[in-house]
């Protein structure tokens, strides 16, 4: 998936249909000239309905349609025929879509499972026919209900990136390239910071043909969770990560500073993600000769408080071990 077709936020306009209404008629046939009423009730309006679809990884199919409108209710006929229903409106979201009233910015639903349906517009009720309101006293009633008219909204559907690993790290840590290598993804690789604009999904493929997603977040910067860089823009995409991966290459200056950064980042956008299975990969270890390699060994054993693992994408090394220590935290 090219860059430019990962769309993850668009605006819509949802109506329902009409309800149909009731009918007015009093039954008629041979020998029988006065019958009772025997009007049928209105069909209900059709719903615009939101739906989950596993197939489906971006926002871009809804780019260039943004409007939908559901069928409206038929009108009840005699017999006590009841009209037809409206034609429903299904919109195919992926799963991790965040549905939000426009105007109010309130969170109306969120889209977790395949094939989960949440009516987002409900079709107006149908009418009922003439034939009930008969009484004793008012046998032949010349009136019935019309339909409950359409519900409309203006909607704003964003989403969240659902995968398994989410690779955490400041621009430029080499996050790409190692999901260009555990998978067959293909995200812009370059040297420098911020070529990653939108997330990149890749599936990694594991042992008896198992395999789990990872995604690409685009570059964290001090500052993200006020905005800053790509700020929220990004952030909201980690949230649904089941383990995050922080990447952190080995010529960094500090890496414990580097991570402490990182987390407060995340900490201070949603406190929540802190609750997460986390594991640092510390990039680029093949700049490292043995020597500093058992010296930067013995520094990270005393200052991190969470388990790491070195790797290389360029020369693969360390990758087979990261599948396997990651495969085992999905897995426990």
């Amino acid at each position: 998936m090219t860059e430019g077709n990962f769309v993850d936020y668009v605006k819509m306009f949802a109506c329902s249909g009409n309800g149909g209404k009731g009918s007015v008629h009093l039954h008629r046939e041979k020998f029988i000239t006065k019958g009772g009423p025997d009007g049928g009730d209105g069909g209900r309006g059709g719903h615009i309905i939101v739906r989950g679809c596993d197939n489906l990884w971006t926002l871009h199919h809804l780019k260039f349609k943004r409007h939908f409108r559901a069928g409206h209710g038929g009108s009840g006929s005699k017999s006590r025929s009841t009209g037809s229903d409206g034609e429903d409106v299904y919109v195919d979201v992926p799963l991790g879509s965040v549905v939000r009233d426009s105007d109010s910015n309130e969170i109306l639903f969120e889209i977790t499972e395949n094939n989960e349906e949440v009516i987002l517009c409900e079709g107006g009720k149908g009418g009922l026919g003439n034939w009930h309101f008969r009484s004793s006293t008012n046998q032949t009633p010349r009136y019935a209900q019309p339909g409950l008219p359409m519900d409309e909204k203006f909607v704003t559907i964003e989403l969240k990136v659902l995968a398994d690993v989410g690779l955490v790290g400041f621009p430029n840590a080499g996050k790409s390239t190692l999901l260009s290598v555990v998978s067959s993804a293909k995200p812009k690789i370059a040297d420098y910071e911020f070529t990653t604009l939108k997330p990149n999904l890749g599936i990694v493929e594991y042992r008896d043909y198992q395999s789990f997603v990872m995604a690409d977040i685009p570059g964290i910067i001090e500052g993200a969770a006020e905005g800053k860089g790509l700020g929220h823009y990004f952030l909201r995409h980690i949230e649904r990560n089941s383990i995050l991966l922080f990447l952190i290459p080995a010529d960094a200056d500090d890496i414990k500073k580097q991570y402490d950064i990182l987390l407060d980042e995340l900490r201070r956008y949603n406190p929540e993600m802190l609750d997460k299975d986390r594991i640092i990969a510390v990039s680029k270890s093949d700049m490292l000769d043995d020597e500093l390699k058992a010296e930067l060994i013995e520094e990270l054993d005393a200052e991190l408080p969470i388990d790491y693992v070195f790797i290389s994408s360029l020369a693969q090394l360390g990758i087979v071990e990261l599948k396997d220590r990651l495969w085992a935290m999905l897995n426990p």
